[in-house]
């Protein structure tokens, strides 16, 4: 395989996850513990749907490369899951370590159909860009366009595209978050086998939608050493009884998934390894009540193994915004578990 491209994943998803990776950025877990992580890994993968997973990926394209203030950015298209190309921007910062860490930067929804990875460099009024912040950081940060996002967008009604992709998906077996789901683990595969990057040091970020994607992504992912997501860290029962569900797009809902899970059950699957997670005590989206439900459940399981440092749930007295403070804890969690961090 030549450096940068993306590695091909196994017809069967769970057969890359095995119980000493779990363990691999956070410590031992006993063997009945790590036994039914695994388990339910595979249980959660085969909730998303029929997936690509024969796909081979071909090689990525490089269309150009862009130079902006401590950074250079290579514009691609990456071929992730053999049914259409997936726009990419790849953040190289000009000062870095020679094996540098790397983050999966996830864009949010917020009915912004044409924005997608450009979030990363341009920024939304909710959450200023976080380009400026990984190329000071030395952080190789990778960000993809979503299916229906960005160059991704196929109507021009964004919301009814989203609709339309659900709709068929669903009649062919698919679904649509499963879809977007395999395209960030393809991406997240892709980021780890660049040169630039040291695979040993890889984290996950994203806000609102984003923030789903990246703690589902680290549960179903053992690579990902920091999950970082920003408010949406929804209770699904508790969002049933505020009455919220109108709030989250269509993607957001996957068939017969509360037959099996509920959120923190999914977040358990991240432990031990660091995650932070920074909400709105004010946002509809995440009841409060169901965040402090979430960070009940695990913290005991944190502290059992001796991890509870590494797990950190807040509530901010905001809405839907990234507040500066948080900004700040998430800048200061990237240094501890990614820039300074080794294997």
């Amino acid at each position: 395989m030549q450096a940068g491209e993306v590695a091909a994943v196994d017809a069967k998803p769970d057969s890359v996850f095995r119980a000493k990776e779990d363990a691999a950025f956070g410590g031992p877990l006993d063997a009945a513990f790590a036994t039914k992580q695994e388990e339910r890994r595979k249980e959660l993968w085969s909730l998303l749907g029929d997936l690509p997973t024969r796909h081979v990926p071909g090689p990525p394209k490089l269309l150009k490369t862009e130079k902006h203030e401590g950074y250079a950015l290579e514009r691609l298209v990456l071929d992730l899951n053999g049914i259409e190309p997936v726009p990419a921007i790849l953040l190289i910062p000009d000062k870095r370590q020679a094996r540098a860490p790397g983050l999966l930067y996830i864009h949010w929804h917020g009915g912004m159909y044409d924005l997608g990875k450009e979030q990363l460099w341009k920024g939304v009024e909710a959450q200023p860009a976080y380009a400026p912040v990984c190329a000071e950081n030395g952080l190789v940060t990778l960000a993809i366009d979503s299916w229906c996002f960005g160059e991704r967008k196929r109507e021009a009604d964004g919301h009814e595209g989203e609709q339309d992709a659900f709709k068929l998906m669903l009649w062919k077996g698919q679904v649509l978050f499963g879809m977007m789901m395999f395209d960030e683990l393809r991406a997240f595969d892709y980021l780890a086998h660049r040169p630039e990057v040291d695979a040993q040091r890889l984290g996950a970020l994203g806000m609102s939608m984003g923030s789903t994607k990246a703690w589902w992504l680290a549960a179903l992912e053992p690579r990902v050493r920091v999950c970082l997501d920003v408010c949406c860290l929804t209770d699904y029962e508790e969002l049933i009884k505020a009455n919220g569900l109108h709030g989250h797009g269509i993607y957001y809902y996957v068939p017969s998934l509360l037959k099996h899970f509920q959120t923190a059950e999914i977040n358990e699957l991240i432990v031990p390894r660091a995650h932070l997670s920074v909400n709105g005590r004010l946002d509809k989206l995440t009841p409060p009540a169901g965040v402090e439900k979430i960070r009940d459940s695990l913290m005991p399981l944190y502290r059992k193994y001796g991890k509870e440092a590494d797990c950190r749930i807040e509530l901010y007295e905001c809405a839907h915004v990234e507040l500066p403070e948080m900004r700040k804890v998430i800048l200061e969690w990237m240094d501890r578990y990614l820039v300074q961090a080794r294997a």
